[in-house]
This record gives C-alpha cells, sequence and structure tokens, in this order.
C-alpha cells in the first residue's frame, strides 16, 4: 500500500484531456478525419505525382501546403493513439486501438510516399529556381532538412514496401516491448509494484529498501531477458538491414543525419565527455561512497539519498509555484505560456499501473496544444523532472506558429528549452535555500542530475554503438549483451562502484534503444549546450540578460526553420568549436569542486 505522503499527493495530481483531439476513440469527428484523410491524399496523388519538376515555385509551394494538411491530420490521429497509449497501455482495448489507427494512417499515407521522394529528384539548380518564389522560399528549411537523406533514398516502390511493412516490423516489434514492460509486476515484500515504482525505490533512503528493489527488478527483467534480447537482436537487425540497403555507413549515421547534426560535432561530445569520466564521475561517486560510509557502491546506491535528505514530499501546487516562480523570474512570457498547462488539463502526472513510466512531452499538432506526461511521487527530482518537461511544452508552444513541418526541433535541439528549464529552477530553488547543509544536499543532487544526463546518457550512447556494431557479426546472447553494459557502465561510473550479477540486465528497461537507437546523445548535447548558453546568460549585464531574453525566445520560436550554427550565433557560441564542450562539462566539474571544498 501506498504510504500517507504518496496518498495525498496522489490525490491532488491532475490528469490530461485528450479531448482537444477527439472526443473518443469511436467518435464520427475521428471517423471524418480518417476519411477526409483518405480522399486528399488520393487527389493529392492525381495532381502532383510525376508533375513537380514543371511546377512554377508558387505551384509547389501550394502543393507543400496541401501535403503538410493531410500531415496535420496524420499527426492529429497518431498523437491520439500514441496519447491514450502511454496513459494505459494495458487495456487491451487501447492497444488495438492504436495499432488499427497506425494500420490506417500507413496505409492513407502510402499514397504520399511518392511526394519527397520526387521533391529530392529534382536537380539542385530546378529546385533554386522555383525558390525565388517567397510562398516556396518560406519551405526552404524544410527542404534543405529533406534532402540531406536524398543519397539514401530508395526507388518509389521498395520505399513504399518499407513504408507499409513497418506496422508489422520495427513498430510491431517496439509495441510488444512496450506492453510487456507495463505489465510487469515487481514483487517487493507483500507490493506488486509497476516497474516505474520498483525504479523510484532505488532512491529510497532506507538502503535495505533499494537493495531490495535492485535485486527484484533485476530477478524481474532475468525473467523475461530472453524475450527483450529477441526484440533488441530483432530491431538492431532490422536496422542494420535498411541502413545497408540506404547505405549509411554506421549504425548512428541516420541518427545524426535526423538531428541535422555533423558526425564530427557528436564525435567531439563524446571524446570530451569520455574524457572527462575521472573529473566528473570517478571523482563525484568516490565522495559519494564516503558520504555513505561505504567502501564500494552498488548500482542501487547511485541516486541514494545523502545522509540528512529527508527529502519531504512536495505537493502538487508547492512543485507548481515553484517552477513558474523560476520561469518567471527570467521571463514573463515563459511563465505566462507555462501556466497553461496547469490551468487546463495538459498534464496527467499521476502514477498509475499501466501507465508509460518516465516522462514525455508530446507536440501534438500546431492548432492543438502539447500535452504533458509525468509519474510525480513527490521529491525533488520529479520538481525538476517537472520543470524539464514544462520546458519541453513551452517550446512546442512557441514553436506553433511555424507549421507543421517547420515546427519541430532536431532532437539535439529540443533538449535546449527543457534543459533550461530545470537550470532555471534549480538556481532560483539553490538561491533561496539559506541552510549550507541543505544547500549541499541540494548542490549534490543537481551533480548527480546532470552525471545522469551527461556520463550516463553518453555511456548509453556507447552501450548502442557497442551493441549494433557487434550485432552485424551475428545474434547476440542475453549474456553478451550484459557484458557490454556492465563494461561501459564500469569504465563510465568509475572504481567507486562494483557490480553486483542481476545488474546485467538493467539495459534492458531503457525504452530508447528500442524506440528511437542512438537518440541518447541528444541529452548531453542539450546538457553541455545549455550549460554554456546559461553561462553567457549569468556573466552578463543586466542590459546583456534583457536581450538575451528575446534572442533566446527567438531560438525557440523559430522551431526547426534554424540549424545548430544559426541558433547559437547571437550568443558568441559554436558547436562544432570542440573547447564548447568542455565549456558545459567545466559548469558540472565546478560544481564538484563547491561539494569538495563543503565537504
Amino acid at each position: 500500500m501506498p504510504d500517507g505522503h504518496a496518498a495525498s499527493i496522489a490525490d491532488t495530481l491532475p490528469s490530461w484531456d485528450l479531448r482537444d483531439l477527439y472526443p473518443a476513440t469511436d467518435s464520427a469527428e475521428l471517423a471524418a478525419d480518417l476519411e477526409r484523410a483518405e480522399r486528399l491524399a488520393l487527389e493529392f496523388a492525381g495532381k502532383a505525382a510525376g508533375k513537380l519538376a514543371g511546377m512554377s515555385g508558387a505551384e509547389l509551394a501550394r502543393v507543400i501546403a496541401d501535403y503538410e494538411a493531410i500531415q496535420v491530420i496524420f499527426g492529429r490521429v497518431m498523437s491520439y493513439a500514441q496519447l491514450q497509449f502511454s496513459g494505459d497501455s494495458t487495456n487491451p482495448l487501447i492497444g488495438q486501438f492504436m495499432q488499427s489507427m497506425s494500420e490506417r494512417v500507413t496505409a492513407i499515407s502510402a499514397h504520399l510516399i511518392f511526394f519527397t521522394l520526387e521533391l529530392n529528384r529534382l536537380e539542385e539548380s530546378v529546385l533554386e529556381a522555383k525558390l525565388a518564389d517567397a510562398a516556396l522560399a518560406r519551405y526552404r528549411p524544410w527542404l534543405r532538412d529533406l534532402r540531406v537523406f536524398r543519397p539514401h533514398q530508395l526507388d518509389d516502390k521498395l520505399e513504399k514496401l518499407l513504408h507499409e511493412k513497418d506496422v508489422t516490423g520495427a513498430s510491431a516489434w517496439s509495441r510488444l516491448f512496450d506492453e510487456t514492460i507495463a505489465g510487469m509486476k515487481i514483487t517487493l515484500g507483500e507490493e506488486q509494484l509497476t516497474v516505474s515504482a520498483a525504479l523510484n525505490k532505488l532512491s529510497d533512503p532506507d538502503r535495505a529498501v533499494r537493495e531490495a528493489a535492485g535485486r527484484a527488478i533485476g530477478a524481474a527483467f532475468e525473467g523475461n531477458i530472453k524475450l527483450f534480447a529477441l526484440v533488441t537482436n530483432t530491431l538492431a537487425k532490422d536496422k542494420e538491414i535498411d541502413d545497408q540497403w540506404r547505405r549509411y555507413e554506421q549504425p548512428w549515421s541516420y541518427r545524426n543525419r535526423s538531428n541535422m547534426v555533423e558526425d564530427q560535432v557528436v564525435d567531439a561530445l563524446v571524446d570530451a565527455v569520455t574524457q572527462s569520466f575521472p573529473r566528473l564521475s570517478h571523482r563525484y561517486y568516490a565522495m559519494k561512497a564516503k558520504w555513505l560510509g561505504l567502501e564500494k557502491l552498488q548500482h542501487w546506491d547511485r541516486n541514494a539519498p545523502l545522509p540528512g535528505d529527508a527529502d519531504s514530499a512536495i505537493g502538487w501546487e508547492d512543485a507548481k509555484s515553484r517552477v513558474l516562480a523560476a520561469y518567471g523570474a527570467f521571463s514573463p512570457e515563459l511563465a505566462r505560456i507555462g501556466a497553461q498547462f496547469f490551468e487546463k488539463p495538459w498534464i496527467d502526472a499521476s502514477p498509475r499501473p499501466g501507465k508509460s513510466g518516465g516522462a514525455f512531452a508530446h507536440p501534438t499538432v500546431p492548432q492543438v496544444h502539447p500535452y504533458l506526461l509525468l509519474n510525480y511521487h513527490g521529491k525533488t527530482r520529479d520538481v525538476m523532472t517537472l520543470a524539464h518537461e514544462l520546458g519541453h511544452g513551452v517550446h512546442q508552444v512557441l514553436a506553433a506558429d511555424q507549421g507543421y513541418l517547420l515546427g519541430s526541433t532536431p532532437l539535439t535541439l529540443a533538449e535546449t528549452a527543457s534543459v533550461f528549464g530545470e537550470m532555471l529552477t534549480f538556481r532560483a530553488v539553490l538561491a533561496a535555500e539559506g541552510d549550507p547543509a541543505r544547500r549541499r544536499i541540494m548542490l549534490a543532487s543537481k551533480v548527480e542530475d546532470m552525471l545522469n544526463t551527461v556520463v550516463r546518457q553518453i555511456a548509453f550512447y556507447e552501450f548502442e554503438r557497442r551493441l549494433h556494431s557487434a550485432r552485424r557479426a551475428g545474434e547476440l546472447t542475453a549474456d553478451q549483451i550484459g557484458a557490454i553494459w556492465l563494461d561501459v557502465q564500469t569504465r563510465s561510473l568509475g572504481p567507486a562502484f562494483e557490480f553486483t550479477p542481476e545488474y546485467s540486465v538493467f539495459w534492458a528497461y531503457v525504452p530508447h534503444f528500442i524506440h528511437s537507437p542512438f537518440y541518447v546523445y541528444a541529452y548531453a548535447f542539450g546538457d553541455c549546450l545549455v550549460n554554456a548558453l546559461y553561462g553567457v546568460y549569468q556573466s552578463g549585464s543586466a542590459a546583456e540578460k534583457a536581450a538575451f531574453e528575446g534572442k533566446y525566445l527567438d531560438m525557440l520560436r523559430a522551431g526547426g526553420t534554424k540549424r545548430h550554427k544559426e541558433l547559437l550565433a547571437p550568443f558568441g557560441l559554436d558547436a562544432s568549436d570542440p573547447a564548447f564542450w568542455l565549456k558545459g562539462l567545466d559548469v558540472i566539474a565546478g560544481f564538484i569542486d563547491e561539494l569538495e571544498q563543503s565537504a
């Protein structure tokens, strides 16, 4: 049974209302949208297929606008289905609904596959001549990003085949993973916990509770490890086949292209972080072991609260006030937009069986609004998660004016507003704390969050690189995958840790490995970028800080119309400079220095 604090917090937590998308899964509005999308897709193919080269710039602009309108319908339908599924993936009717919507949208969108392929077959000189028209020039950033994939596209029939088979391929395996995780129960004493609730126990102040949770999670995943290994092997092989047909040199090449970031920029980030393991994670966890009075840390000690950290339950209203106050101190506009998420039913925060673990912000479509999913347990870390996801939501609202095709940002830049919002909240709460002991605990908690975001995510990225590279030589056993995981974790976390055997299966709970291969470095990219960005803000004069706010909001409003070089230039920053990443990592090292001095 939940304790009194958890129960009282749960009673006050909001749930989202998805009726802004559709009234119900069997609503007439949803059925009408699907019928309209099919009619429009067929009409679109009839008037555009094979005719793009002969169109004027203005005509092509109108065709792209028509294509965008159809994509909005798809986006609305699939957002509704995915959010329903995230709310309860154990309900078979909801699972059936999501699969039905996925199959229907996939079938309709097959009529449109020709469009982006044909656009990419246009010669540069032909397209540039059309872009002289102002109406088409609006779509230049979208066309620029589309043509990044030009060398990797296949002929139309192959593209259509791969598109239609996805619902029985990668998407189906991902659904199996989600439903398995959602249906798992972790036995802890007399309790039957969801995976999310059990993972939350790993930050319990009682070491015996943490150990029991760590071993129970390991046992539960060990019982399913053959299935998780099969899912992982299958998806990695599926990706390898796709990469070979599309002529991607490395398993991670597609992700870098889709993030609109150069390989050397990602390599510079990874090199900077891995070379900083000793001065960051190794140094911090050695201190933490001493604070906890332990010769060695176990995996269940990584997120343990420090001695003296009561981390009393923080109510939802208090969390809301803290986050909005921090946003408002930096920018009233950010706070105004953020407040809408609390005033309207746009957040689902209550942990419950069947609900997706973790947290996310879903942008849906520009004509509606984003939705936030959290699993709020009333801890300081949950407040920071709220600040993080609200940053995503505010960013998505600000970028919505760019439209469906131009509003979404690459993953590397999508983390900017979320991490910045989290930093604003942390700095505000830290500045208000007068107790040196409590301030030290807060600083250590922030360091741990940053290590989780930077060191841990780069370790995840290295795990994926090694796993996908090894898979190219043949299927991997669960033990082989576990060995890669343990080696990477040992190198990243350092000599303060020793790992008990059950930790070898903990790779299996990370959904990004399944849904978005090589996504994880975007977190480290965003954190280091924001550290450098916040340094510019913090060191500025009053006038410079006022100007910074305007430039920052403009950066968020730009959505996907600009790449990282253009977005960072107004702040005097350049992510292609290796020294840029060290600036971000120096912030973490500085916090650890402060902790060493206070200790």
